[in-house]
Parts: C-alpha cells; sequence; structure tokens
C-alpha cells in the first residue's frame, strides 16, 4: 500500500508517530507506535483476534526501545500529521 493511502485511512504502520488520547490522562502525547509484541497479544493474535495492540515507547528517549505503555489499542491512538 502507499503511504498517501495509509494517511488518507489513518492506518499506523510500525515505526509511526502517534497521538495517545486513551483512559491514562498521565500518558496523554506523542509516541512511536509498533506493534505489541507481549506474550497476550501474541496470543490473541495466535487465536485471530482482529483487535490491534500497540506498543508505545518515547520519540525523544536515549533508549528507543524503553517500554512506555503497551496493550494500548487502536482507538486509543491517533496517527500524527508529522508522518506526513
Amino acid at each position: 500500500m502507499s503511504d498517501t493511502l495509509f494517511r488518507t485511512l489513518g492506518l499506523i504502520e510500525p515505526g509511526d508517530l502517534v497521538l495517545y488520547h486513551g483512559s491514562k490522562p498521565d500518558y496523554h502525547g506523542l509516541y512511536v507506535a509498533r506493534p505489541c509484541d507481549c506474550f497476550d497479544c501474541g496470543r490473541a493474535d495466535y487465536l485471530g483476534s482482529a483487535d490491534a495492540r500497540y506498543r508505545l515507547t518515547d520519540p525523544f528517549a536515549e533508549d528507543p526501545d524503553a517500554l512506555t505503555l503497551r496493550c494500548v489499542r487502536r482507538g486509543s491512538v491517533t496517527r500524527s500529521a508529522a508522518n506526513a
């Protein structure tokens, strides 16, 4: 798929910048999204769940793999305009 189509549909690709606006107000803000690779999400994928979940990391952290939020639902994030 082209990047234009991803932007149009608001789909999130691994490494995209997203805005978190979920149920944890202390964590609202800008993050880098990657597919969640925890055991629970992996099992849900294996069992056929269509609900995409993401692992969010701080884009400004010294350690880019430092875990910030995990198992974040698709409805809790919005693709940032900074990806354009």
